[in-house]
């Protein structure tokens, strides 16, 4: 019998570190489209059943203080900093969507989705009407 719950207790510890790891949820690194460096470090949660993303750190020193003058609504004139950009995604199958992604830089709002490409290889794709349409980074976990 304890042989049993020994072997139940090892093997829940094993099945929640892997979904642990596969999970969305966490720190992950964007790289910029044009230059290929790294750009900033957007920190994916969970609230309220649904995913966002909020940025916790701009890797170019000179871009720190930046403001979204692009943006619309409550955000305009926002430090980028801070600025929660990925809002409202759902779960669906292998993949989030639902939602929406900001682009800091342009202040323009696509739908968007994300799924998991690898457990540090986050897909993200931004998209206008149907998803053939936009356009796909590929963020990479923080350990």
């Amino acid at each position: 019998m304890r042989k049993t719950i020994l072997v139940a207790s090892v093997l829940c510890f094993v099945v929640v570190t892997t979904v642990r790891s596969q999970s969305v949820i966490g720190k992950w690194k964007t790289i910029d489209d044009e230059t290929g460096k790294p750009k900033s470090i957007v920190e994916v949660y969970e609230k309220s059943g649904k995913i966002y993303g909020k940025i916790l750190d701009i890797l170019d020193p000179q871009k720190k203080d930046k403001l979204c003058t692009e943006c619309t609504g409550d955000e305009k004139n926002k430090p980028v900093l801070g600025m929660v950009i990925v809002k409202g995604l759902q779960k669906d199958a292998e993949e989030f969507n639902g939602g929406s992604i900001t682009d800091p830089v342009t202040g323009k709002k696509y739908k968007c989705f994300i799924t998991l490409e690898g457990k540090d290889k986050l897909k993200v794709r931004g998209y206008i009407g149907f998803s053939l349409i936009g356009r796909t980074q590929y963020w990479h976990r923080v350990k």
